[in-house]
């Protein structure tokens, strides 16, 4: 009766060759690549985007080129707010992405009177945007359609916004950007 614990191991049957210690390195170092891989593509397609910011309309807070990472998910969770940066297709081409801040939700009356808005009447603080970003214009009190949102440059003189292009339906809107990662000294969370 053979003893437990005793027994020297085996040698290979003739036929059978020893897995070679390289190949066995590198077949785990492939499987552990191939869920990185994975776990990253399910990040970026349903949670979390790497974008390149393009243009100067939401200076000073997002400078061209700025690399920033959008929240996809959150709007499944939370509803969109006043003064949330959203990243939207653009209604008139939607193959182009915008990046602007909320100013109105739906039933809100929103007016512009000489730069100054007005959000229910009420004329709202706007301290990011600086004196030097801020223009002049009017424009006629609205009232942000259902499902929609009122949506504005930080950088007024330089901004193609709901001023042109009207409220934007919240079926346009797939992300809210939420934190800047180059150049490293812009990285952090996006107010």
């Amino acid at each position: 009766m053979p003893e437990v614990g005793n027994t020297p191991p085996s040698a290979p049957a003739a036929n059978q060759e020893p897995v070679s210690r390289p190949l066995h390195v590198m077949a785990v170092w492939a499987r552990d690549l191939l869920v990185s891989l994975a776990i990253s593509a399910f990040i970026i397609i349903f949670l979390y985007q790497p974008v390149k910011v393009e243009g100067v309309s939401m200076m000073p807070g997002l400078e061209d080129q700025e690399r920033i990472f959008v929240n996809k998910f959150v709007y499944h969770w939370e509803p969109i707010e006043r003064g949330d940066i959203v990243v939207f297709r653009y209604p008139p081409d939607t193959s182009k992405s915008y990046i602007k801040r909320v100013i109105g939700v739906a039933g809100d009356r929103i007016r512009i009177e000489n730069g100054q808005v007005y959000v229910n009447g009420r004329a709202i603080d706007e301290d990011y945007v600086p004196s030097e970003y801020a223009d002049a214009r009017s424009y006629a009190e609205v009232t942000v359609p259902t499902h929609s949102y009122f949506v504005l440059g930080d950088h007024r003189t330089m901004s193609s916004d709901s001023r042109e292009f009207g409220p934007v339906n919240e079926r346009y809107i797939y992300g809210k950007a939420v934190f800047g990662y180059w150049p490293m000294e812009k990285l952090g969370r996006l107010r």
